[in-house]
């Protein structure tokens, strides 16, 4: 038996879907409904406890970015737990992962407020702080989601034994 064939962005999940047949088409967005709508609602929610972050703790120009690389930081923490989670703890439901980690997560992570503030920075005369903000925060996003995972998977491991 040989594993499935990852599919691709174009292409359908369902193997039985032809995109080109207009009723197939039409059929297959009718199954992705609750997803989209699931992901909408979870990322109004990260969008807006991001937003409230940066609220509570805002910025001035030329300064360091921290609210943002924090919030990235705890962001890919919580995924990197979650992730463990609903892949070797318990089946979640099909829509817990589309609306917590796409759009929850997804929404209060934020790839385009790092990359807008690090244009500001440059853009500002700081370029020293903007390649210092983009390295720290690639780094602390990806430490934080390598050691929740794996102090996660331990956790999981031992509380099993």
């Amino acid at each position: 038996m040989t594993a499935p064939r990852p599919t691709t962005f174009n292409e359908p999940t369902d193997p039985d879907v032809d995109l080109h047949v207009p009723a197939q088409r039409h059929q297959s967005w009718r199954g992705q409904r609750s997803i989209v709508a699931v992901v909408a609602v979870g990322g109004a929610v990260g969008a807006s406890a991001r937003y409230g972050a940066s609220l509570v703790w805002p910025a001035t120009a030329g300064s360091f970015p921290w609210t943002t690389l924090w919030v990235n930081a705890a962001g890919c923490a919580v995924i990197g737990v979650f992730m463990v989670l609903i892949s070797d703890v318990w089946a979640a439901h099909r829509l817990v992962r589309p609306f917590f980690g796409t759009g929850v997560l997804g929404g209060f992570t934020t790839f385009s407020t790092y990359a807008v503030d690090i244009e500001k920075l440059v853009n500002g005369g700081h370029p020293r702080t903007g390649l210092a903000y983009l390295a720290a925060t690639m780094v602390a996003a990806l430490a934080a989601v390598w050691i929740t995972a794996t102090v996660t998977r331990r956790l999981v491991a031992w509380r099993q034994q």
